[in-house]
């Protein structure tokens, strides 16, 4: 049993890198998909919902095989990792960009007045009044997707990343004992995930006291 769990632990580098890589990159792209989503311009609102819309209504698993086999197969060459954090990435943006708008429209009215009434830059305004708001509303969904997100990495196993379930899957191969193996597999996705509720718990609550004074 030893050589399983630590036949297993080997993957937690992998499921954590493309997790971590996967989450970066969408919630870097998700602002700006975000700001076409709420901009005037209907042409640019109906772009972002047709681009949110399709990344989130194709399973995950397909869009990994379209980057890899699709795009990775022609043109432009892509290791399985690369493939995986690209495909997730952008799925997680388009979730990410929704959880923004969400936490955008839970920001009172009022401060977008006081903010005006103060004569702040648009800068000011922006990153002294509005983002510390959002960042606080969006953290409890962030760290749902975030724990979501990290279940979903399996997926890249598909690809050939070796994380956790690719370990697992080779372990049954191997041992013939599927339930102890991925009985193992499920207590370190569960112990993966813990630290992150934890953390989010912590930071929500840090940035609503620096919020409150």
């Amino acid at each position: 049993m030893g050589a399983i769990l630590l036949a297993l632990l080997q993957g937690i580098p992998w499921t954590l890198a493309v997790t971590a890589t996967a989450f970066a990159i969408g919630l870097v792209l998700g602002f700006p998909l975000c700001g076409l989503r709420v901009c005037r311009l209907k042409p640019l609102r109906l772009l972002a919902f047709t681009v949110i819309l399709t990344l989130r209504a194709i399973p995950p698993i397909v869009w990994l095989f379209f980057i890899f086999f699709g795009l990775g197969g022609g043109w432009l060459t892509l290791s399985p990792f690369a493939a995986a954090t690209l495909g997730l990435g952008l799925i997680t943006a388009a979730h990410m960009a929704e959880v923004y708008r969400g936490a955008l429209s839970g920001i009172p009215a009022g401060q977008y007045e006081a903010a005006l009434v103060l004569n702040l830059s648009a800068r000011q305004r922006f990153f002294d009044v509005i983002l510390p708001q959002l960042v606080r509303i969006a953290i409890p969904a962030a760290a749902t997707y975030a724990i979501g997100l990290l279940k979903d990495s399996a997926i890249a196993s598909t690809l050939g990343v070796t994380d956790i379930s690719a370990a697992a899957y080779q372990q049954t191969q191997q041992t013939f004992q599927g339930l102890p193996v991925y009985s193992l597999a499920a207590l370190l996705y569960i112990a993966l995930s813990v630290p992150v509720a934890l953390f989010a718990r912590r930071l929500g609550d840090h940035l609503g006291r620096r919020i409150q004074r």
